[in-house]
Protein backbone atom coordinates (compact mmCIF):
# COMPACT_ATOMS: atom_id res chain seq x y z
CA UNK A 1 0.00 0.00 0.00
CA UNK A 2 1.41 3.38 -1.02
CA UNK A 3 0.57 6.97 -0.16
CA UNK A 4 -0.76 8.39 -3.43
CA UNK A 5 -2.24 11.61 -4.75
CA UNK A 6 -5.47 11.47 -6.72
CA UNK A 7 -3.70 11.73 -10.08
CA UNK A 8 -1.31 8.94 -9.06
CA UNK A 9 -4.30 6.80 -8.09
CA UNK A 10 -5.80 7.39 -11.54
CA UNK A 11 -2.52 6.29 -13.12
CA UNK A 12 -2.44 3.19 -10.92
CA UNK A 13 -5.99 2.20 -11.90
CA UNK A 14 -5.26 2.68 -15.61
CA UNK A 15 -2.11 0.57 -15.36
CA UNK A 16 -3.96 -2.16 -13.48
CA UNK A 17 -6.66 -2.46 -16.14
CA UNK A 18 -4.20 -2.30 -19.02
CA UNK A 19 -2.34 -5.19 -17.39
CA UNK A 20 -5.44 -7.19 -16.51
CA UNK A 21 -7.59 -6.77 -19.63
CA UNK A 22 -6.16 -6.82 -23.17
CA UNK A 23 -9.32 -5.09 -24.43
CA UNK A 24 -8.42 -1.87 -22.56
CA UNK A 25 -6.60 0.87 -24.44
CA UNK A 26 -6.04 4.57 -23.82
CA UNK A 27 -6.34 7.41 -26.29
CA UNK A 28 -6.11 11.18 -26.12
CA UNK A 29 -4.03 14.25 -26.83
CA UNK A 30 -0.44 14.00 -25.51
CA UNK A 31 -1.23 11.05 -23.26
CA UNK A 32 1.64 8.91 -24.60
CA UNK A 33 4.98 10.64 -24.97
CA UNK A 34 4.10 13.48 -22.60
CA UNK A 35 2.02 11.45 -20.15
CA UNK A 36 -0.99 13.77 -20.36
CA UNK A 37 -1.35 17.42 -19.44
CA UNK A 38 -1.57 16.48 -15.71
CA UNK A 39 0.70 13.41 -16.11
CA UNK A 40 -2.17 11.01 -15.36
CA UNK A 41 -0.83 8.57 -17.97
CA UNK A 42 2.86 9.07 -17.27
CA UNK A 43 4.95 5.95 -17.89
CA UNK A 44 2.14 3.94 -19.47
CA UNK A 45 3.40 4.27 -23.05
CA UNK A 46 6.73 2.74 -22.05
CA UNK A 47 5.00 -0.14 -20.24
CA UNK A 48 2.24 -0.99 -22.71
CA UNK A 49 3.30 0.36 -26.09
CA UNK A 50 1.85 2.67 -28.71
CA UNK A 51 -0.93 0.25 -29.69
CA UNK A 52 -2.41 0.46 -26.17
CA UNK A 53 -1.56 4.10 -25.31
CA UNK A 54 -2.44 6.14 -28.38
CA UNK A 55 -1.60 9.80 -28.97
CA UNK A 56 -4.37 11.38 -31.05
CA UNK A 57 -4.64 14.64 -33.00
CA UNK A 58 -6.17 17.68 -31.29
CA UNK A 59 -9.71 16.66 -32.21
CA UNK A 60 -12.18 15.90 -29.41
CA UNK A 61 -14.91 14.80 -31.82
CA UNK A 62 -12.49 12.28 -33.31
CA UNK A 63 -11.45 11.02 -29.87
CA UNK A 64 -15.07 10.44 -28.84
CA UNK A 65 -16.07 8.96 -32.19
CA UNK A 66 -13.12 6.55 -32.21
CA UNK A 67 -14.02 5.50 -28.67
CA UNK A 68 -17.60 4.71 -29.67
CA UNK A 69 -16.42 2.61 -32.61
CA UNK A 70 -13.82 0.76 -30.59
CA UNK A 71 -16.29 0.05 -27.77
CA UNK A 72 -18.96 -1.15 -30.21
CA UNK A 73 -16.46 -3.70 -31.52
CA UNK A 74 -15.71 -5.18 -28.10
CA UNK A 75 -12.76 -3.11 -26.88
CA UNK A 76 -12.75 -0.95 -23.74
CA UNK A 77 -11.34 2.46 -24.67
CA UNK A 78 -10.47 5.01 -22.00
CA UNK A 79 -10.26 8.43 -23.64
CA UNK A 80 -8.82 11.57 -22.11
CA UNK A 81 -10.04 15.11 -22.79
CA UNK A 82 -7.43 17.60 -21.62
CA UNK A 83 -9.83 19.98 -19.84
CA UNK A 84 -13.58 20.09 -19.18
CA UNK A 85 -13.83 23.19 -21.35
CA UNK A 86 -12.66 21.17 -24.36
CA UNK A 87 -15.20 18.37 -23.93
CA UNK A 88 -18.16 19.91 -25.74
CA UNK A 89 -17.34 18.69 -29.28
CA UNK A 90 -17.56 15.18 -27.80
CA UNK A 91 -21.18 15.67 -26.71
CA UNK A 92 -22.40 14.87 -30.23
CA UNK A 93 -20.91 11.38 -30.08
CA UNK A 94 -21.86 10.83 -26.43
CA UNK A 95 -25.46 11.94 -26.79
CA UNK A 96 -26.29 10.66 -30.26
CA UNK A 97 -24.33 7.41 -30.24
CA UNK A 98 -22.62 6.24 -27.02
CA UNK A 99 -25.65 6.67 -24.78
CA UNK A 100 -28.09 5.15 -27.30
CA UNK A 101 -26.17 2.25 -28.78
CA UNK A 102 -27.57 -0.44 -26.47
CA UNK A 103 -31.16 0.69 -27.06
CA UNK A 104 -30.72 1.35 -30.78
CA UNK A 105 -29.44 -2.18 -31.38
CA UNK A 106 -31.85 -3.88 -28.93
CA UNK A 107 -28.88 -4.93 -26.81
CA UNK A 108 -26.87 -6.44 -29.68
CA UNK A 109 -24.14 -3.79 -29.19
CA UNK A 110 -22.98 -2.02 -26.06
CA UNK A 111 -20.65 0.91 -25.56
CA UNK A 112 -18.25 0.27 -22.66
CA UNK A 113 -16.14 3.41 -22.98
CA UNK A 114 -14.79 5.82 -20.38
CA UNK A 115 -14.29 9.48 -21.17
CA UNK A 116 -11.97 11.07 -18.58
CA UNK A 117 -11.60 14.82 -18.11
CA UNK A 118 -10.24 17.18 -15.45
CA UNK A 119 -13.01 19.33 -13.99
CA UNK A 120 -13.33 22.42 -11.84
CA UNK A 121 -11.34 25.47 -10.83
CA UNK A 122 -8.83 26.31 -8.15
CA UNK A 123 -5.60 25.92 -10.12
CA UNK A 124 -5.43 29.49 -11.50
CA UNK A 125 -6.16 28.42 -15.07
CA UNK A 126 -8.23 30.32 -17.67
CA UNK A 127 -12.00 30.04 -17.36
CA UNK A 128 -12.41 27.40 -20.09
CA UNK A 129 -9.94 25.20 -18.19
CA UNK A 130 -11.93 25.50 -14.95
CA UNK A 131 -15.50 24.45 -15.78
CA UNK A 132 -17.85 22.28 -13.73
CA UNK A 133 -20.57 21.35 -16.17
CA UNK A 134 -21.40 17.84 -14.98
CA UNK A 135 -25.13 18.62 -15.16
CA UNK A 136 -24.90 18.65 -18.99
CA UNK A 137 -23.87 15.00 -18.99
CA UNK A 138 -26.11 13.97 -16.08
CA UNK A 139 -29.07 15.03 -18.24
CA UNK A 140 -28.22 12.47 -20.97
CA UNK A 141 -30.03 9.15 -20.42
CA UNK A 142 -27.68 6.20 -20.82
CA UNK A 143 -24.56 7.96 -19.53
CA UNK A 144 -23.02 7.44 -16.12
CA UNK A 145 -21.35 10.50 -14.62
CA UNK A 146 -18.78 9.78 -11.89
CA UNK A 147 -16.74 12.32 -9.90
CA UNK A 148 -14.22 10.98 -7.34
CA UNK A 149 -13.22 13.05 -4.34
CA UNK A 150 -10.19 11.23 -2.95
CA UNK A 151 -7.31 9.04 -4.19
CA UNK A 152 -8.84 5.78 -2.94
CA UNK A 153 -12.22 6.56 -4.50
CA UNK A 154 -10.55 7.64 -7.74
CA UNK A 155 -8.79 4.26 -7.92
CA UNK A 156 -11.81 2.13 -7.07
CA UNK A 157 -14.36 4.08 -9.10
CA UNK A 158 -12.15 4.23 -12.20
CA UNK A 159 -11.71 0.45 -12.09
CA UNK A 160 -15.49 0.09 -11.90
CA UNK A 161 -16.02 2.59 -14.73
CA UNK A 162 -13.64 0.73 -17.07
CA UNK A 163 -15.34 -2.58 -16.26
CA UNK A 164 -18.83 -1.17 -16.75
CA UNK A 165 -20.78 -2.29 -19.80
CA UNK A 166 -22.04 1.22 -20.51
CA UNK A 167 -20.44 4.60 -21.24
CA UNK A 168 -19.06 6.57 -18.30
CA UNK A 169 -18.02 10.21 -18.12
CA UNK A 170 -15.33 10.23 -15.41
CA UNK A 171 -14.58 13.74 -14.13
CA UNK A 172 -11.45 14.28 -12.03
CA UNK A 173 -11.27 17.44 -9.85
CA UNK A 174 -8.13 19.29 -10.89
CA UNK A 175 -7.49 20.99 -7.57
CA UNK A 176 -7.53 17.62 -5.83
CA UNK A 177 -5.02 16.03 -8.22
CA UNK A 178 -2.02 16.75 -5.98
CA UNK A 179 -3.60 18.39 -2.94
CA UNK A 180 -3.34 15.45 -0.55
CA UNK A 181 -2.19 11.84 -0.30
CA UNK A 182 -3.80 8.78 1.26
CA UNK A 183 -3.03 5.06 1.34
CA UNK A 184 -4.11 3.25 -1.82
CA UNK A 185 -3.54 -0.48 -2.31
CA UNK A 186 -3.32 -1.81 -5.87
CA UNK A 187 -5.65 -4.73 -5.16
CA UNK A 188 -7.81 -4.40 -8.26
CA UNK A 189 -10.87 -4.07 -6.03
CA UNK A 190 -13.45 -1.74 -7.56
CA UNK A 191 -15.81 0.47 -5.62
CA UNK A 192 -19.53 0.33 -6.44
CA UNK A 193 -20.96 2.76 -8.96
CA UNK A 194 -24.38 4.41 -8.52
CA UNK A 195 -24.07 4.71 -4.74
CA UNK A 196 -23.30 7.55 -2.35
CA UNK A 197 -20.58 7.27 0.27
CA UNK A 198 -21.28 8.42 3.84
CA UNK A 199 -17.99 10.04 4.87
CA UNK A 200 -19.07 11.22 8.29
CA UNK A 201 -22.06 10.33 10.44
CA UNK A 202 -24.14 12.89 12.29
CA UNK A 203 -27.66 13.51 13.55
CA UNK A 204 -28.19 17.27 13.20
CA UNK A 205 -27.85 18.16 9.52
CA UNK A 206 -27.05 16.37 6.25
CA UNK A 207 -24.35 17.88 4.02
CA UNK A 208 -24.50 16.53 0.46
CA UNK A 209 -21.60 17.15 -1.92
CA UNK A 210 -19.27 15.64 -4.54
CA UNK A 211 -15.93 16.25 -6.24
CA UNK A 212 -13.58 18.93 -5.01
CA UNK A 213 -16.17 20.56 -2.74
CA UNK A 214 -16.08 17.44 -0.56
CA UNK A 215 -12.94 18.88 1.03
CA UNK A 216 -14.64 22.13 2.07
CA UNK A 217 -17.73 20.23 3.21
CA UNK A 218 -15.72 18.01 5.53
CA UNK A 219 -13.97 21.13 6.88
CA UNK A 220 -17.39 22.72 7.49
CA UNK A 221 -18.54 19.60 9.32
CA UNK A 222 -15.46 19.72 11.56
CA UNK A 223 -16.09 23.41 12.34
CA UNK A 224 -19.74 22.69 13.15
CA UNK A 225 -18.69 19.84 15.43
CA UNK A 226 -16.55 22.25 17.45
CA UNK A 227 -19.82 24.08 18.19
CA UNK A 228 -21.71 20.94 19.14
CA UNK A 229 -23.40 20.40 15.75
CA UNK A 230 -22.88 16.95 14.25
CA UNK A 231 -23.23 16.93 10.47
CA UNK A 232 -23.57 13.84 8.30
CA UNK A 233 -21.47 14.21 5.13
CA UNK A 234 -22.49 12.38 1.96
CA UNK A 235 -20.26 12.14 -1.11
CA UNK A 236 -22.61 11.55 -4.05
CA UNK A 237 -19.73 10.26 -6.27
CA UNK A 238 -22.02 9.04 -9.07
CA UNK A 239 -24.16 12.05 -9.98
CA UNK A 240 -26.00 10.06 -12.66
CA UNK A 241 -27.74 7.78 -11.99
CA UNK A 242 -28.35 9.32 -8.59
CA UNK A 243 -28.54 7.27 -5.39
CA UNK A 244 -31.32 9.28 -3.77
CA UNK A 245 -32.06 6.50 -1.27
CA UNK A 246 -28.93 7.14 0.81
CA UNK A 247 -29.69 10.86 0.89
CA UNK A 248 -33.34 10.29 1.86
CA UNK A 249 -32.27 7.98 4.69
CA UNK A 250 -29.87 10.58 6.04
CA UNK A 251 -32.36 13.44 5.82
CA UNK A 252 -34.99 11.32 7.55
CA UNK A 253 -32.54 11.12 10.45
CA UNK A 254 -31.36 14.75 10.54
CA UNK A 255 -34.38 16.65 9.19
CA UNK A 256 -32.16 19.20 7.46
CA UNK A 257 -30.11 19.27 4.29
CA UNK A 258 -27.43 21.48 2.73
CA UNK A 259 -26.24 20.70 -0.80
CA UNK A 260 -22.83 22.05 -1.80
CA UNK A 261 -21.21 21.93 -5.23
CA UNK A 262 -18.80 23.97 -7.32
CA UNK A 263 -20.94 24.12 -10.47
CA UNK A 264 -23.31 27.01 -11.06
CA UNK A 265 -26.55 26.68 -9.12
CA UNK A 266 -28.98 27.16 -12.00
CA UNK A 267 -30.36 23.78 -13.13
CA UNK A 268 -27.47 22.02 -11.37
CA UNK A 269 -27.34 18.50 -9.95
CA UNK A 270 -28.03 20.05 -6.55
CA UNK A 271 -31.36 21.33 -7.82
CA UNK A 272 -32.29 17.78 -8.89
CA UNK A 273 -31.39 16.44 -5.44
CA UNK A 274 -33.49 19.16 -3.80
CA UNK A 275 -36.44 18.38 -6.09
CA UNK A 276 -36.31 14.68 -5.26
CA UNK A 277 -36.08 15.43 -1.55
CA UNK A 278 -39.14 17.67 -1.85
CA UNK A 279 -40.98 14.93 -3.74
CA UNK A 280 -40.10 11.93 -1.58
CA UNK A 281 -38.79 13.33 1.71
CA UNK A 282 -40.80 16.49 2.36
CA UNK A 283 -42.47 15.21 5.50
CA UNK A 284 -39.10 14.41 7.09
CA UNK A 285 -37.71 17.91 6.53
CA UNK A 286 -37.73 20.30 9.46
CA UNK A 287 -36.34 23.26 7.48
CA UNK A 288 -36.00 24.39 3.87
CA UNK A 289 -33.22 22.78 1.82
CA UNK A 290 -30.18 25.03 1.41
CA UNK A 291 -27.80 25.10 -1.56
CA UNK A 292 -24.25 26.46 -1.58
CA UNK A 293 -22.93 26.56 -5.14
CA UNK A 294 -20.81 28.38 -7.64
CA UNK A 295 -22.44 31.48 -9.05
CA UNK A 296 -24.44 31.71 -12.26
CA UNK A 297 -21.62 33.36 -14.13
CA UNK A 298 -18.47 32.38 -15.97
CA UNK A 299 -15.65 31.18 -13.74
CA UNK A 300 -13.56 34.30 -13.04
CA UNK A 301 -9.85 34.60 -13.63
CA UNK A 302 -7.33 33.46 -11.05
CA UNK A 303 -7.46 36.42 -8.66
CA UNK A 304 -11.20 35.97 -8.08
CA UNK A 305 -11.42 32.17 -8.07
CA UNK A 306 -11.58 32.12 -4.28
CA UNK A 307 -14.68 34.34 -4.41
CA UNK A 308 -16.47 31.91 -6.75
CA UNK A 309 -15.73 28.54 -5.16
CA UNK A 310 -17.86 27.41 -2.20
CA UNK A 311 -15.99 27.72 1.07
CA UNK A 312 -16.24 25.83 4.34
CA UNK A 313 -17.50 29.05 5.93
CA UNK A 314 -20.37 29.38 3.44
CA UNK A 315 -21.35 25.74 3.90
CA UNK A 316 -21.25 25.97 7.71
CA UNK A 317 -23.31 29.18 7.60
CA UNK A 318 -25.95 27.47 5.47
CA UNK A 319 -26.09 24.59 7.96
CA UNK A 320 -26.61 27.02 10.82
CA UNK A 321 -29.42 28.71 8.88
CA UNK A 322 -31.09 25.34 8.39
CA UNK A 323 -30.77 24.56 12.09
CA UNK A 324 -32.21 27.94 13.05
CA UNK A 325 -35.29 27.53 10.83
Amino acid sequence: MSELTLVEAVNLALAHELEADPRVLLLGEDIGVNGGVFRATEGLLERFGAERVVDTPLAETLIAGMSVGLAAQGLRPVAEIQFMGFIYPAIDQLLNHASRLRTRTCGRLTCPLVLRAPTGGGIHAPEHHSESTEALFAHIPGLRVVIPSSPSRAYGLLLAAIRSGDPVVFLEPTRLYRLAKEPVADTGEALPLDVCFVLREGADVTLVTWGATTRETLAAAAALSDNGIEAEVIDVATVAPLDIGTILTSVAKTGRCVIAHEAAGNVGVGAEIAARLADRGLLTLLAPIKRVTGYDTIMPFARLEHSYLPTAERIAAAAREALAA
